[in-house]
C-alpha cells in the first residue's frame, strides 16, 4: 500500500520567478522510511509543506493515507505529525506543559499514548518542568518529536531533524526512528546530510526542485558509472588545483582527508600517469587508491550530469 504520494508536483514563488518544485513525482510505501537527500534550497521543506496541507501545489496532485492534501486536508491533518526543521514548540512552556498542549489539541492525553514516546520522553523526564526554550538542542529535538507523535500519527514527516545537532543526539534520533518503524509509522525525513540517506530504506535525490535518482542507497551506489579513486598528498589545496588542471582527469572533488577523482582514460596505466604528472608538479607523499563511491559522490555525479 502506497501511503504518500506525489504526481507531477509543482510550486513556484515571487510570482513564478522562483521555481521551488518542479513536476516533483514518487510514491512512499506504508511502514517505509524514505529519505528525502538534498542541500538546502532544493525544495524539500516545500515538499514536506504541500503534503502536510500547509502549502497549495500551483500543479500536479499529492495524496496522503489516499486521501487528496487539497480537497481532505482536515481529515490529513489528524492523521499525520510534523517536525518542522525549525524548533516551533512554546518556549515559554514547560517540556511537560507543551506534551499536554499538543495533546489536547488532538483529542487525546499523554497517557493515552505513552507506549508510543515513552522511549524517547524516558530521556526528557528529568527536565519535564523546564521551559522549552532552556533545552539542549537534542532535547529540543525529542520533544519536538514527542509531540509529532502524541495523536499516534499513520504518517510522520520530520524536515531536517538532525541540523545543528550533535553526533551523539543524532545517532541517537536515528535510532528512535528505526524503533518507530517498528511500531508501523510511515516516515519520511528531509535531510542535507549524505550520511544519513544509507540510513533511510529508499530515497530520493533532489536538487534546484527536481528529482535525480529515487531507488535504495544501495541500488544509487551501484549504478555510479566511473572507477573512483581517492588521492591525497602533503599540500592537498594545491593537490586540489592540480588534479582540476591535469588532462587526465574527468572529475575531482575534495571529500575530507581525500580528494575523489575519476579518470577519462580507463586504462591500467592511468594511474601510474597522474602520479608523474604530480611528482612534476612536486607533489610528495602521493597516495592514489581506488574506493567506493558514496551516496555523496552519486549526488555530485548527477548533479553535474
Amino acid at each position: 500500500m502506497k501511503n504518500v504520494v506525489l504526481n507531477n508536483i509543482s510550486k513556484t514563488y515571487d510570482n513564478g520567478m522562483v521555481q521551488a518544485v518542479s513536476d516533483v513525482s514518487f510514491h512512499v510505501n506504508q511502514g517505509e522510511l524514505f529519505g528525502l537527500i538534498g542541500p538546502d534550497g532544493a525544495g524539500k521543506t516545500s515538499i514536506f509543506r504541500i503534503l502536510t496541507t500547509l502549502l497549495l501545489p500551483d500543479g500536479g496532485s499529492a495524496s496522503v493515507n489516499g486521501l487528496d492534501v487539497v480537497e481532505n486536508y482536515k481529515t490529513i491533518r489528524k492523521n499525520v505529525g510534523y517536525m518542522p526543521g525549525k524548533f516551533s514548540l512554546y518556549q515559554d512552556l514547560t517540556v511537560q506543559e507543551n506534551l499536554n498542549f499538543f495533546a489536547t489539541i488532538f483529542n487525546t492525553s499523554v497517557k493515552e499514548n505513552y507506549d508510543l514516546i515513552k522511549d524517547i520522553y524516558v530521556q526528557l523526564e528529568p527536565f519535564k518542568d523546564r521551559r522549552a526554550g532552556k533545552l539542549s538542542g537534542g532535547m529540543k529535538q525529542k520533544l519536538a518529536l514527542c509531540c509529532a507523535l502524541i495523536h499516534r500519527p499513520t504518517v510522520l514527516f520530520l524536515d531536517e531533524p538532525t541540523t545543528g545537532v550533535d553526533v551523539v543526539s543524532r545517532k541517537e534520533f536515528w535510532d528512535m526512528l528505526k524503533r518507530l518503524k517498528q511500531q508501523g509509522i510511515t516516515i519520511l525525513v528531509s535531510t542535507p546530510y549524505m550520511d544519513e540517506a544509507t540510513l533511510c530504506e529508499r530515497i530520493a535525490l533532489i536538487q534546484t526542485g527536481s528529482i535525480m535518482s529515487i531507488d535504495t542507497p544501495e541500488n544509487i551506489i551501484t549504478q555510479f558509472p566511473e572507477n573512483l579513486f581517492a588521492v591525497r598528498s602533503d599540500n592537498m589545496g594545491n593537490l586540489l588545483h592540480d588534479l582540476k588542471k591535469a588532462k587526465i582527469i574527468k572529475s575531482c572533488n575534495a571529500f575530507g582527508a581525500y580528494h575523489h577523482v575519476t579518470f577519462r582514460d580507463v586504462s591500467p596505466e592511468v594511474k601510474e600517469k597522474l602520479i608523474r604528472v604530480l611528482e612534476e608538479k612536486k607533489h610528495t607523499n602521493i597516495e592514489l587508491k581506488p574506493v567506493t563511491p558514496t551516496i555523496e559522490d552519486c549526488f555530485i555525479y548527477l548533479m553535474e550530469k
